[in-house]
């Protein structure tokens, strides 16, 4: 795509005019690190000229982690042109100047680009100042718990492989288990205190072994027994709309039965073909998104599985066998099982947390 020149100017823009020419000046890295450094002088003033040496090294660290990522996202060095963001700016750098934990210069740095990534969006802009004040205020072992604690409600497979599935979790964990997990109540009141998350005592917290199969039932619901009558009229429904019979696979924890490859029936709205087409004389694979008609029939296969409680109870206990021939899960199930109390995240508690997470691991998807 190509990008037209304007000569419209932005809130954080300049116009020189010069007889009929006028240029458009944008903020650029060095603009932008001479503003970061604008908003630090504020904060110097602050200090005794003991501390000023600390402070300082702190921030600079801040600053070297936090403008590399923002020149990576198209159109973040504007925002240090936003007094909004300058503000926010500011409170970072005093937490920056507040912590010695090197991790939490990456975390701030997250927090911003998260924060010119919402824009407008107060509510958002809202829980990520909250998040930015209480950064270097957290303990290792509480933000550990709680990174992990968003994980587990945020962060699913979306491959309906269920050892794909697995490898997946198994493989993000590894990254986000960075330590050593908390245990007891401390790090539980330490977040509540912060208003990370809040706390109820009413009921228990879901083990793994219910709240996963739970929100992958496609990967332990019973499916439909091979040579049956049912699995007769799964390839009728299959051919009358000319859908491949491949859409029905073997049951991984089943032999004896077949599924379609989703996690959860509500992904079949996102299921696509695999289509060959001819473009310049060479054949390629193009994903074809389903017609309605299409997914009403793969609708109506998923609703011929079997109903057996039994059948689905064997899956679940498949399941968690090899939940837990994969060391991070297993590792995930021990300490999750043993949480005393119902957690709740706090809007602050999540931007903080996500952050942290994609701290870890890069890949995963920004925040809602």
């Amino acid at each position: 795509m190509m990008n037209k020149q304007s000569q419209k100017s932005g809130d954080q823009s300049t116009n020189l005019q010069a007889d009929q020419m006028v240029v458009h000046v944008g903020i650029d890295e060095k603009r932008a690190r001479e503003v970061f450094q604008e908003m630090n002088l504020q904060l110097r003033r602050e200090y005794t000229q003991e501390a000023l040496e600390i402070a300082n090294a702190r921030v600079s660290e801040f600053e070297n982690s936090l403008m590399p990522k923002m020149e990576r996202v198209d159109g973040a060095l504007e925002a240090f042109g936003d007094p909004s963001f300058q503000l926010l700016l500011v409170d970072a750098q005093k937490a920056a100047a507040s912590t010695e934990r090197p991790a939490d210069y990456d975390l701030l740095s997250e927090l911003l680009i998260h924060r010119f990534k919402k824009g407008d969006n107060r509510i958002a802009r809202a829980g990520i100042s909250l998040a930015v004040d209480i950064v270097d205020k957290v303990s290792d072992e509480a933000l550990l718990g709680l990174t992990v604690a968003h994980a587990v409600n945020s962060f699913l497979p979306v491959t309906g492989d269920i050892n794909q599935g697995l490898n997946v979790l198994n493989d993000l964990f590894g990254k986000i288990i960075y330590g050593d997990l908390p245990s007891g109540h401390e790090w539980l009141d330490h977040l509540d205190i912060l208003n990370a998350v809040r706390l109820s005592s009413f009921g228990d917290l879901k083990k793994v072994q219910q709240y996963y199969p739970e929100i992958l039932p496609g990967y332990i619901d019973a499916g439909i027994e091979k040579a049956s009558e049912n699995y007769t009229k799964a390839l009728e429904i299959l051919d009358g709309i000319n859908l491949p019979r491949g859409l029905l696979i073997e049951h991984t924890l089943n032999t004896d039965y077949v599924r379609i490859p989703i996690p959860s029936k509500a992904q079949i709205d996102s299921i696509s073909l695999q289509q060959q087409m001819l473009q310049d004389g060479a054949l390629v694979i193009v994903p074809v998104r389903l017609t309605e008609a299409q997914k009403t029939a793969i609708n109506d296969v998923y609703n011929l599985y079997s109903k057996d409680g039994g059948l689905k109870q064997n899956n679940i206990n498949s399941f968690m066998e090899e939940w837990d021939k994969r060391p991070n899960l297993k590792v995930l199930k021990d300490w999750w099982n043993t949480i005393p109390i119902i957690l709740t995240i706090t809007a602050a508690g999540k931007v903080l947390a996500h952050s942290n997470a994609q701290r870890c691991d890069e890949r995963l998807p920004p925040m809602d």
